[in-house]
C-alpha cells in the first residue's frame, strides 16, 4: 500500500478497512486546472485531514466535481516532501477513543505548489474561483504597515501573496469573491479583512496600486468561521501500526522551520466547522459534508462558547499544569483527578457568560471534551505543543469571561480556577518543573519583557507582581481592577515556595 494514483487502480492490493476514493481523481484533477473554485493558503495537518476531507465527501456524494488547489506560502518544504512524491495524495487517519483506527486516502488536493507568485496570481484571477481559505496561524494576519513590502511583485508573506493575486484578480475584471479564514481565533474573518485592506493601503500610498483596487478589496466578502479538530504533529506511534498493516509511506520529517509532516495525518474523532454563509461567488455545498453554514451572530456564540468556555481554556490549564507536573500526554493529565476538578471548576466560572449558540448544545459539547476527546489515550498530543504562544492566548480564553462575568454583576470572590491558573502560568515561566528541575518552555515570542523577572526565580524568593498583573493586554484586564490581584499573588506565593507546591496547592484546591 502506497500513496500513489497508480495505486489507487489496484484496490485488491489494499486492506480492505483503508477507505479509498471513489470518484475519478484524474477527470477531477483536470477539471479543477480548467475552472478552478477553491483554492486553500496552508498546506498543514489540519487542512489536509479535515478540509481536504470535506471536500472529497463532496466529490464522492457527487455534489461537486472539482478538488482543491493548495499553495503553501510559509514552508517551502511541505510541499516536495509530503506532497509531490506522494501525488498529492493524504493517509488521513482518525484515533479513536477505544484504539481503533479509521484510515481514508484523501485525494480532494487537485494540485499543490509554493514559491510561485504569478501561478498563484493567476489561479486567484480565474472567474471560476469562488473561494479562498486560509489556515496559517494566528500570527499570519499580524500586518504592521512598517513591515509591508511597498512592491506589490516582492510580496513575501502569505497574505500579501494573496493580495497581489487579488489585484490580478482585479485587472482581470473578475467579480468579488470570499476569503475564509479556517484559523482558530475569534473574529478571523474581520482580522483577515482589516490585514488585506491594510496591504492594499500600503500599495496605494507607495503608488503601486491606484485606488480602483482598495475600492475592491472593500467589495470583497470575509466570513467568520470557527474550527475544532485536534490534530497533533504525525506520530511514531501511528506510524508503526501503519507500517505492521503494510502501509509504506510512513516517514515523518521535520523540515528546517521545524514543521512535522508525513504522507499520514492523525486527529481526534471530533470535527467542526462552522461558517458565516457569505459567499458572491458562490461556493460548494459544505453542509452537505457536516459543515455548519449560518449567520456571523452564531458563528461569534460557537465561538465564544469553545474558546471561552468549553475546550480552548482547559487545554491550556492543562498543558501549563502538566508542564509544571511532567506529564507526556494531555490523555495523562486528564488520569489525573486533580487536574480534571480544575478545569471542570473553570468551565462551571465560564459557562453563565457564555451565549447558547443554539446549533450546538454548550453542555454536551463540553462533556464531549471532557469525557471522550482530552481523556483519549490515542491522541498523542503533548503539553508543549497547546502552551505555545500562551501569552496571546490568555486575553481571549480568560479576559473575555472576566470581563462578561463583571458586566453581569457576578462576584469576583466566587473565582477560584481562573486565578489559581494565572498564577500556574507564572509559575510556569520560572522555567522549572514541581521538583526544581529545568523546564524547557514553549515558544512564546510575544510574552512582555516584564515577565523575565519570574524566570530561573529561586524557590522562596519574593517578586514584585503588580505590574504584570495590571497588564490588560496580557490578562484582558487588570486583575486587581477585577478583584482577583491579591489572590493570585497569594496563589503565585504558595507555588513557588519550594518542591511539591503546585502538587499540593493542587490537591488542596
Amino acid at each position: 500500500m502506497k500513496l500513489k494514483l497508480d495505486n489507487l487502480n489496484r484496490p485488491d492490493e489494499w486492506n480492505s478497512d483503508y477507505k479509498l476514493p471513489t470518484f475519478d481523481v484524474a477527470g477531477m484533477r483536470e477539471r479543477t486546472a480548467a475552472a478552478p473554485e477553491w483554492l486553500h493558503i496552508g498546506a498543514g495537518n489540519i487542512f489536509r485531514i479535515f478540509v481536504a476531507s470535506a471536500q472529497q465527501d463532496l466529490l464522492e456524494y457527487g455534489e461537486t466535481n472539482t478538488g482543491i488547489i493548495v499553495y503553501e506560502a510559509y514552508d517551502e518544504e511541505i510541499i516536495p516532501t509530503s506532497f509531490a512524491p506522494y501525488d498529492n495524495l493524504t493517509l488521513g487517519v482518525t484515533l479513536t477513543s477505544d484504539g481503533s483506527t479509521k484510515k481514508r486516502v484523501i485525494a480532494s488536493v487537485a494540485d499543490a505548489f509554493s514559491n510561485d507568485l504569478e501561478r498563484v496570481a493567476q489561479v486567484i484571477a480565474a472567474p471560476t474561483l469562488q473561494m479562498i481559505s486560509l489556515t496559517i496561524t494566528e500570527k499570519g494576519y499580524s500586518v504592521a504597515p512598517d513591515t509591508i513590502c511597498k512592491d506589490p511583485t516582492q510580496a513575501k508573506t502569505a497574505l500579501e501573496q494573496v493580495a497581489l493575486g487579488l489585484f490580478s484578480r482585479f485587472e482581470a475584471g473578475a467579480k468579488p469573491i470570499a476569503l475564509v479564514s479556517m484559523d482558530n481565533f475569534a473574529e478571523n474573518g474581520t482580522q483577515l479583512s482589516k490585514a488585506i485592506a491594510a496591504i492594499a493601503d500600503t500599495w496605494l500610498n507607495a503608488g503601486t496600486v491606484d485606488d480602483g483596487f482598495t475600492e475592491y478589496v472593500k467589495s470583497l466578502k470575509f466570513p467568520w468561521t470557527m474550527i475544532d479538530n485536534i490534530t497533533p504533529r504525525p506520530s511514531p506511534d501511528v506510524a508503526k501500526i501503519l507500517a505492521a498493516e503494510g502501509f509504506e509511506d510512513t516517514e515523518i520529517t521535520e523540515t528546517t522551520k521545524h514543521t512535522f509532516v508525513a504522507p499520514f495525518v492523525n486527529a481526534e474523532t471530533a470535527r467542526y466547522l462552522v461558517i458565516e454563509d457569505d459567499f458572491p461567488a458562490g461556493r460548494p455545498p459544505l453542509e452537505r459534508a457536516g459543515v455548519y453554514m449560518t449567520d456571523r451572530e452564531t458563528v461569534r456564540k460557537v465561538d465564544q462558547m469553545k474558546v471561552c468556555a468549553c475546550l480552548n481554556p482547559l487545554h491550556s490549564i492543562l498543558a501549563i499544569t502538566g508542564m509544571l507536573l511532567n506529564y507526556p500526554t494531555i490523555s495523562d493529565c486528564m488520569k489525573d483527578a486533580r487536574l480534571v476538578k480544575l478545569i471542570r471548576t473553570a468551565a462551571v466560572e465560564a459557562l453563565p457568560v457564555v451565549p447558547h449558540p443554539g446549533i450546538i448544545d454548550p453542555i454536551d459539547f463540553l462533556n464531549e471534551v471532557l469525557t471522550k476527546r482530552f481523556p483519549n489515550p490515542f491522541i498523542p498530543d503533548a503539553p508543549a505543543r497547546i502552551a505555545s504562544d500562551t501569552s496571546q492566548k490568555i486575553p481571549v480564553r480568560f479576559g473575555v469571561t472576566l470581563k462578561e462575568r463583571e458586566a453581569k454583576g457576578l462576584p469576583a470572590e466566587k473565582l477560584k480556577a481562573i486565578p489559581l491558573f494565572f498564577a500556574l502560568w507564572l509559575r510556569y515561566r520560572m522555567a522549572m518543573d514541581d521538583n526544581g528541575d529545568k523546564l524547557n518552555l514553549s515558544p512564546d515570542p510575544s510574552v512582555p519583557a516584564d515577565l523575565n523577572i519570574l524566570y530561573s526565580l529561586p524557590f522562596g524568593k519574593s517578586v514584585d507582581l503588580r505590574l504584570i498583573l495590571s497588564n490588560k493586554k496580557l490578562f484582558g484586564v487588570n486583575l486587581y481592577d477585577a478583584g482577583i490581584g491579591d489572590r493570585v499573588e497569594d496563589i503565585f506565593e504558595r507555588l513557588s515556595a519550594g518542591a511539591d507546591a503546585v502538587s499540593n496547592e493542587l490537591t488542596d484546591f
